[in-house]
């Protein structure tokens, strides 16, 4: 079908309780709640969304865009008003965006941003399960953050990426990974102390930034050390899969810049 109309939509998530973006049979997904919202708002209209990108099951979103193809053109002010009575509470629209019909979201160039919440040395409120990773070990921050700045630049991440095609681009740069004392994401039930992993670039790949915080977590229980570090980036790394990945829940795409 031929639409006549197309418009980006800035949402936000919580992805806890669903299985990520792709809809999937016998899973619920970002991509149903999306379609399912827009299906009372839309009546009886025919509509068409893509997703700017895939996203793991429990990550959740501060900012992600979807792109929407419709027959007729929106009342932008009306549309998110009801689009926002229509989600359920773990979800917003804050944005809409006319576009061109000829606009592709998934191939537009664009910067990501993605934060990794956790906490270490205690057991931490339930409540910061979806939001938060809570490390029982103690954790030597100051080492975490000489390994963070590791990955910045262009290295190959063979070890950061869960079942790779052979057309799969291992070879990727990352501006910047570090951690940060966490000012961003704050609750009265959140550990007196919480970190986040900052890490931004034009492209990740499957589970990249959760194996770079199990790696990071690993470092600061001292079971690696820096070299580790260093020869996994490495052109001629040994290739082997990392043991462990970090827990979903405590990852977050937090902005995005979008080339309109």
């Amino acid at each position: 079908m031929k639409y006549s109309h197309s418009y980006l939509l800035k949402i936000q998530f919580l992805g806890f309780r669903f299985s990520g973006w792709q809809k999937q049979t016998n899973a619920k997904t970002i991509h149903d709640i999306v379609d399912k919202s827009l299906s009372f708002v839309l009546v009886q209209e025919e509509y068409k969304t893509i997703g700017m990108s895939r996203t793991d099951a429990k990550v959740s979103a501060n900012t992600y865009y979807v792109q929407l193809f419709v027959l007729k053109e929106l009342n932008e002010h009306e549309f998110i008003a009801l689009l926002n009575k229509n989600f359920p509470q773990d979800f917003r629209v804050n944005l809409i965006t006319h576009v061109p019909t000829s606009y592709n979201i998934i191939n537009a160039s664009k910067t990501k941003e993605y934060h990794y919440y956790f906490s270490f040395g205690e057991k931490a409120h339930p409540f910061t399960a979806p939001l938060l990773t809570a490390i029982s070990d103690n954790l030597d921050i100051e080492l975490m953050k000489r390994g963070a700045v590791l990955f910045e630049g262009t290295h190959y991440f063979h070890k950061y990426c869960t079942k790779p095609s052979k057309h799969t681009i291992l070879k990727r740069t990352i501006d910047c990974c570090e951690i940060l004392e966490n000012t961003y994401l704050t609750a009265s039930f959140f550990p007196k102390h919480s970190f986040v992993l900052r890490v931004c670039g034009k492209g990740f790949l499957r589970y990249q930034i959760r194996l770079i915080m199990a790696t990071l977590f690993e470092l600061g229980k001292n079971n690696i050390d820096l070299s580790y570090i260093k020869a996994s980036l490495l052109e001629n790394n040994d290739r082997k899969p990392l043991k462990t990945i970090a827990s979903a829940s405590g990852l977050q795409l937090y902005e995005v810049e979008l080339t309109i």
